[in-house]
């Protein structure tokens, strides 16, 4: 019978290391109607702002309704474990599907005799994995739906009219965010995983609001002290990454993130957009983007401080032009403490597992519209649209009175 399968050439040959050889492509999939989420967001607004939990339950459920349909096709293709596990939203008009997608794997000259794990890791990042000690065990995400909130987005707009940073927003965004994270871990637990490696985290539209979704792979290291089956670590550093840090004596404890929303103000605003007509620096922004980016970076060092981390690594920084003068700034990496006890397996690594493949079909063609869950996205926010009319409309008022002195 012949194979059909998603893993590549380096990745077979990763596999085999570990005595695993490639299995039959399987897939999962769930449609839901988008009417359905946008009249169940638009309904449960609240004056706050805030999760919009029936969103997110919807949500999860159907995603779980993939990966269950993916999981009972491997099964019977007889495999022990699926590698590479993706997700993807994909819009048919009006409604969305959940689809899941990965490679089932098997043990080398071994009747399989149950099934083992699944996880987010491809081939190569799977022997990275292994190698620092660790055993997969299953694929699992958190997510979270949001909305801004008719209170939070006009006592924000007003604060926006002053310079600094609009709390309101700040503390939504950090919260969600960090709801996020808590799931995925809580999934963990469920499973006996006292780890989470190789997040990805996406930040995706859904109509009036966004959803946040991380995905990993639920594992147990045997080293790890026991206080980490209640509170299991989350990295998302590349399984790579971690291997080198793990070969060096270090262990990645926490995911850390931070979130500062900034307000330039109008009359900073109406300030900045004169001076964009002359060369030259703009203190303007310049400061503000400076401050943003000081106070995300505060929340992270409190939250490395607290897991009781020695350094951040792989820190990425995002700074969003939500558009009249407001900014979001995010930056996320990951806490790592120093643990002698802990080495990988090997001294080095092998090229296979490092050499990234090559696409070999080149699709410049607009077929669908389809968001990977593996990829972060941008959304656009509709306050933002407001705020910069409502700029433009003191800058014309502006010109108006001085054309009309003269």
């Amino acid at each position: 019978m012949v194979v059909i399968t998603g893993l590549s050439g380096n990745e077979i040959f990763c596999l085999r290391k570990h005595g695993l050889t490639a299995g039959d492509l399987v897939i999962g999939n769930s449609v839901i109607s988008l009417g359905l989420l946008n009249s169940i967001g638009s309904g449960l607004k609240t004056l706050v702002g805030g999760e919009v939990h029936q969103v997110t339950n919807i949500i999860h459920e159907g995603r779980h309704r993939a990966y269950a349909r993916m999981l009972e096709e491997a099964k019977h293709h007889g495999g022990v474990g699926i590698t590479g596990v993706s997700n993807e939203l994909i819009f048919h008009g009006t409604n969305v599907e959940f689809l899941a997608i990965g490679s089932c794997v098997h043990r080398e000259g071994e009747k399989t005799r149950h099934f083992e794990f699944s996880t987010s890791a491809d081939g190569q990042a799977l022997y990275c994995q292994v190698d620092c000690g660790f055993t997969p065990k299953q694929f699992v995400f958190g997510n979270v739906a949001y909305s801004i909130g008719v209170g939070g987005g006009l006592l924000g707009s007003l604060k926006s009219l002053a310079r600094g940073e609009i709390k309101e927003f700040s503390r939504i965004f950090n919260e969600t965010r960090h709801l996020a994270l808590q799931r995925i871990k809580s999934e963990a637990r469920e499973v006996g995983a006292n780890a989470v490696v190789g997040i990805k985290t996406s930040i995706l539209p859904l109509g009036a609001m966004q959803e946040m979704v991380m995905i990993g792979t639920a594992s147990h290291h045997p080293l790890l002290p026991d206080v980490y089956h209640q509170n299991p670590i989350a990295s998302d550093l590349t399984n790579e990454e971690m291997w080198n840090l793990i070969n060096q004596g270090f262990m990645p404890v926490q995911l850390v993130l931070g979130v500062s929303v900034y307000s330039l103000g109008l009359l900073g605003g109406i300030s900045s957009f004169f001076k964009s007509f002359v060369r030259g620096e703009i203190r303007e922004l310049t400061t503000l983007i400076y401050e943003a980016r000081e106070e995300a970076l505060k929340h992270i060092a409190e939250d490395a401080r607290r897991c009781g981390a020695d350094q951040v690594v792989g820190i990425k920084t995002y700074v969003y032009n939500l558009g009249g003068g407001i900014i979001e700034f995010l930056a996320i990496g990951t806490a790592v403490k120093q643990m002698p006890d802990v080495r990988t397996k090997s001294e080095n690594l092998i090229p296979q597992a490092i050499i990234r493949d090559q696409d070999t079909f080149i699709n410049t063609a607009d077929t669908t519209s389809a968001v990977s869950l593996n990829q972060p996205t941008n959304s656009s926010s509709i306050l933002a649209i407001v705020v910069g009319l409502v700029v433009f409309g003191f800058w014309m008022i502006f010109v108006l009175l001085r054309f009309f002195h003269l």
